[in-house]
Order: C-alpha cells, then sequence, then structure tokens
C-alpha cells in the first residue's frame, strides 16, 4: 500500500463522517420541529375558560379552558399554576372530545380530571401520544 493510498483512504473516511454528522444534525432538526409544530403541550390553544380547583394544601390550582373551531371538536386544556412560584404555569391535560372538566384533587399532588388521574407537578395527559 502506497502513501497516496493510504492518504485517499483517510480522506474518504473524513468525507463519510461528516456526512454521516451532517445526516444526524438534520434527522434531529427535522424531528424537533415536527415534536415541536404538532405534539409541544406548550402549543396548545388558549381556549375559553371553564372552571378551576385548588389543591387541598393550596400549592396548585388546576384552571381547565375548552378550545375547538368550527372544523374540529372541542378539547379541553388544563393548565397547574403553581401558587408558590409566582404563578407560573404548565399543560397537563389535553384533550380532545370534551367540552366540559371535572377536576378532583384527592390529595396534594394527585388529581383527577374527568377520569384521569395525574401527579403533578411532573404528570400529564394528551391524547395524542395515547
Amino acid at each position: 500500500m502506497t502513501v497516496e493510498s493510504n492518504a485517499k483512504g483517510t480522506k474518504r473516511k473524513k468525507i463519510v463522517k461528516v456526512i454521516l454528522i451532517i445526516s444526524f444534525l438534520f434527522t434531529g432538526f427535522i424531528g424537533y420541529g415536527v415534536y415541536w409544530a404538532f405534539f409541544d403541550m406548550n402549543r396548545l390553544p388558549t381556549g375559553e375558560y371553564l372552571t378551576e380547583a385548588t389543591s387541598p394544601d393550596g400549592t396548585y390550582t388546576l384552571k381547565t379552558y375548552v378550545s375547538g373551531t368550527s372544523l374540529s371538536a372541542d378539547a379541553v386544556r388544563g393548565e397547574l399554576v403553581f401558587n408558590k412560584r409566582n404563578g407560573k404555569t404548565k399543560n397537563i391535560y389535553w384533550n380532545y372530545r370534551e367540552s366540559t372538566a371535572k377536576i378532583e384533587w384527592l390529595d396534594n399532588k394527585t388529581v383527577v380530571i374527568n377520569g384521569h388521574t395525574l401527579e403533578v407537578p411532573n404528570g400529564n395527559y394528551d391524547w395524542r401520544k395515547q
């Protein structure tokens, strides 16, 4: 094997590595873009206020909203409000083909929304991911 052929092989390996890295980055950006556009709970429509309920210890308030258009069925969005963190909010519930919300706190960290039990603050329900 000559020095020249060895240099060509090394150059090819570098080119292949660069192409693979670019391909992975492109695929990652596309994947994140699809998630952001279609599945990110922070991009849900605001909707009209329905009801709210506060946890027994007052740490959280769950507010629900209904949204829909003439082209789609109604959907209920549940927004968790962190009362002790300056009112910071987080969407934790999104269910399609609903127009009402029944909220029941079982304890300080467990809430039932329309029959779906969630552990707050990290639990969530999104009909698109079920």
